[in-house]
């Protein structure tokens, strides 16, 4: 101890006078530290910087080999170690002038573990998933080691990794509560079948999209995300006080910009506005898909609505379905509700004061900040409703006006913790491991892409091909969650953002060596975070331990293959379609059309590995959709009890495809 202090104080005196250190000590990226998981049968780099132009020599104690490393002229330096079978614990030691042993450490298979909130949930803290004051007690796997990335974003790719305690967590009860969940479960199973340790990289963030952890490489080759990336990389990045004053002026120029309120008054939700100048538009629907092709802003929605004389003077329900991003909803010219977020329903309460007999007004301001937007649900979405259940349904042409579009306002100011936009997660979160050997890795994200699903089909594939171009571990396994059920269930066949990212998703897997757990089954109407995590780790795990670990095990629901029409039904195929059941009652979830391409609930039986679906709506049918909804009713599972994917046969434009 008195000769590490010694030497420190020898280089600082040394330093003096000297625009760069003659002498340092030995540092290490918070990725290599002790408790960390190697990749077995691998050579995985170790590095970090010393003394420049000094020899650092690196010692393995379960090969007891050494290896030696020069620094260059700014301290760096690197090795390549050689790591057999799995096992453990061992240590390393790491010497220039002083030395750092690292201890505890196991060679078993690393995992990276990435996406938005769905993968970030943690067992406890805001998730508390199923069971998870039991989940949690029992969590004591001294073989699964944790390492926590902590949110940070940056302009251009960064070479350290900010994390939680320093380093790599041994799993217990005390490091696993405020860890990923769906990381957890899916390690916990495969050690649990292997006795292999686990090192698992959990970087993740909630609500981002997915071009946030793609390299700026990657995003120059599509066009949709190119301009932005290249804005961001020249881009210093600005402090937080610059930032809130520039905010600050700009909320200032786009609130006056709203003709619809002056002064706090919202003048354009009065019942008796002149209208006059106002336009149509059918709602329910995207803006974008009804006259206003890429629009992003304020826009106002207003209709006339009639109260029954019948009805009772009480309070109603107002359902308006979910509404892309952002509204404040009036009703006779006060405000009743105002709801942030593209994905959450809209349920508001109409007090009974406000009702009058007869005629009355219903006026929505709608701020789409980008891609899609409007009230986008679904016809059975729309009404207001009675203490006895009754309804007044809603959807049909609504009045609609502009008072203006983001094109007309100077660009917002940047904001330099805004996750969502394009690379400042792959720079800041991903970046700094792609050095470090990695067995493989999970994804859970597209909930945030969900109003882009076309552009999702490119983007997706394109991230995974980047990660694999860039990380030391080449063509790595792959595998990711398809979304799960959320939002209202649909009373009828339609269209859905949601099914149109699924898809995507399924085309992904076409990509070589990914694979796609299905969790169709097992959401929630009500909440985007479901909370059994539980099995989204099984499912995933599965595919690990059928494709990586050679269990003879089924790791897939049904998927469709394909289809032959026969007279007035379609007969449809099926791979891991083994013991192909409905998981209870009838087998429901199919809808078939004809050209006329409208669509209705079929009838489906199984045969083996086929399935025949007919709807006595369409003597001709062309195509057949399944779980094709934001939250279907479909229960297509095979004898593994998991669920088919959603899919669909025909290949006519969606609601994403125009949405960038």
């Amino acid at each position: 101890m008195k000769s590490c202090r010694f030497l420190a104080l020898l280089c600082l005196v040394l330093t003096i006078g000297w625009s760069t250190p003659i002498c340092a000590e030995v540092k290490l990226p918070a990725v290599i530290s002790s408790n960390m998981v190697l990749q077995q049968k691998a050579t995985p780099a170790l590095w970090g910087t010393a003394t420049a132009g000094k020899t650092v020599t690196v010692q393995t104690s379960w090969d007891k080999r050494t290896y030696q490393a020069k620094t260059d002229d700014n301290g760096n330096w690197s090795v390549h170690v050689k790591t057999g079978a799995y096992g453990g614990p061992y240590t390393i030691t790491i010497a220039e002038d002083q030395t750092v042993t690292l201890e505890n450490v196991l060679i078993g298979d690393v995992w990276l573990c990435s996406g938005q909130s769905n993968m970030e949930m943690p067992l406890a803290g805001w998730g508390k998933i199923l069971n998870y004051e039991a989940e949690i007690a029992r969590a004591n796997f001294p073989s699964i080691r944790l390492l926590q990335a902590t949110h940070v974003t940056a302009n251009q790719p960064q070479n350290a990794l900010s994390v939680r305690n320093s380093g790599w967590d041994v799993c217990t009860p005390a490091t696993v509560a405020e860890f990923s969940s769906v990381a957890y479960f899916f390690a916990r199973e495969i050690y649990e079948k292997t006795k292999i340790p686990i090192g698992l990289i959990h970087s993740s963030w909630g609500g981002t999209i997915a071009e946030a952890w793609t390299s700026y490489e990657t995003l120059q080759q599509l066009p949709d995300f190119a301009a932005a990336a290249q804005k961001i990389k020249a881009t210093p990045k600005t402090d937080r006080p610059t930032f809130e004053r520039q905010m600050a002026e700009w909320n200032e120029k786009k609130q006056a910009a709203d003709k619809g309120i002056q002064n706090g008054v919202a003048l354009w939700a009065a019942g008796d506005l002149n209208t006059a100048d106002w336009k149509t538009m059918p709602v329910p629907g995207l803006v974008e898909d009804n006259g206003l092709p890429g629009f992003d802003g304020v826009i106002w929605f207003k209709r006339k609505c009639s109260i029954p004389d019948n009805w009772p003077s009480s309070d109603l329900t107002l359902n308006l379905g979910p509404i892309d991003d952002d509204d404040i909803t009036y009703f006779n010219g006060v405000q009743i509700g105002a709801t942030n977020g593209w994905n959450k329903e809209r349920v508001y309460t109409i007090p009974a004061r406000l009702i009058k007999k007869g005629t009355n007004d219903l006026t929505v301001r709608v701020s789409d900040n980008s891609n899609g937007g409007g009230i986008y649900g679904t016809p059975a979405q729309l009404f207001i409703k009675n203490a006895a259940g009754q309804k007044i349904e809603l959807p049909g042409s609504w009045l609609y006006k502009v008072p203006y579009t983001l094109k007309e306002l100077p660009p917002a100011p940047e904001n330099p913790e805004n996750p969502n936009r394009p690379t400042v997660l792959y720079n800041a979160m991903i970046n700094p491991v792609i050095n470090y050997t990695i067995k493989g890795a999970i994804w859970y994200q597209g909930e945030s892409n969900a109003g882009r699903a076309y552009q999702y089909r490119e983007l997706f594939p394109a991230m995974i091909k980047d990660w694999r171009s860039k990380f030391s571990s080449g063509n790595f396994p792959f595998y990711f969650v398809q979304l799960a059920n959320f939002m209202k269930r649909a009373d009828q066949p339609g269209s859905s953002a949601w099914a149109e990212l699924r898809e995507a998703q399924l085309m992904t897997t076409q990509l070589a060596n990914t694979g796609m757990a299905t969790i169709i089954d097992i959401g929630d109407a009500k909440d985007i975070h479901p909370k059994n995590k539980q099995e989204v780790g099984r499912r995933l795990a599965l595919i690990a331990l059928n494709r990586d670990y050679k269990k003879t095990i089924e790791y897939s629901g049904p998927r469709y293959r394909t289809q032959k029409i026969t007279g007035d039904r379609i007969v449809l195929t099926f791979d891991h379609a083994a013991g192909m059941k409905a998981g209870e009652g009838k087998l429901t979830g199919f809808a078939v059309a004809g050209a006329d391409q409208k669509f209705y609930w079929a009838d489906a039986t199984i045969n083996g590995s086929t399935i025949t679906v007919k709807a006595p709506e369409v003597k001709q049918p062309v195509a057949v959709r399944y779980a094709w909804a934001d939250n279907p009713d479909a229960n297509l599972v095979n004898g593994a009890g998991l669920p088919a994917s959603p899919f669909r046969t025909d290949q006519w434009d969606g609601v994403t495809k125009k949405t960038k």
